[in-house]
């Protein structure tokens, strides 16, 4: 089991924390600002991550819906509710949830790292124009056969990213 490694005090930080995510809207979720920072806070300390403000502002923002965001969507969007966070701090922070397992970094056309609060197995679309990511489930896509890897070598995992554009363009 994982030790909380928060110092004393930290837990004051939550109600700090949900006044900055309360401004930052989220897509289909009908949940309050101080339950999202309560359960980023409950989730980090899980993961032995120390729960500090800027990082439970970070969590409660990514981990509250499935979803897929850059790390200049999320700086732009703390930022725009009034919280002071860095965009190195917003790198640091998702760097460490995706070490730690709570999200998983993606890399899907060179020029952004988007980073995805859903960490089950799933594949994605990519909308070519706006570069949107949606999930689609494993049963949705088959594989008639896999080449046998290299000599001493396992499949770790499969990435499928199937890339959209509007009919016509």
């Amino acid at each position: 089991m994982l030790q909380d490694s928060s110092a004393p005090g930290e837990a004051a930080q939550a109600p700090q924390a949900a006044q900055a995510v309360q401004a930052v809207p989220v897509a289909g979720a009908a949940v309050t600002a101080a339950v999202r920072v309560a359960d980023a806070a409950s989730r980090l300390v899980e993961c032995g991550i120390r729960p500090t403000e800027q990082r439970l502002q970070i969590a409660a923002l990514l981990l509250c819906v499935p979803q897929h965001l850059s790390a200049e969507q999320i700086t732009a969007t703390l930022r725009g509710s009034g919280a002071q966070v860095s965009k190195a701090t917003v790198y640091n922070t998702l760097n460490l949830l995706a070490a730690r397992g709570l999200i998983r970094q993606l890399r899907v056309d060179g020029e952004c790292a988007w980073f995805d609060s859903n960490v089950a197995p799933h594949y994605h679309f990519q909308d070519e124009q706006t570069g949107t990511l949606t999930d689609v489930a494993p049963h949705d896509v088959q594989f008639s056969r896999l080449p046998e890897p290299p000599s001493g070598m396992e499949v770790a995992g499969i990435d499928v990213v199937i890339r959209l554009r509007r009919r016509g363009e």
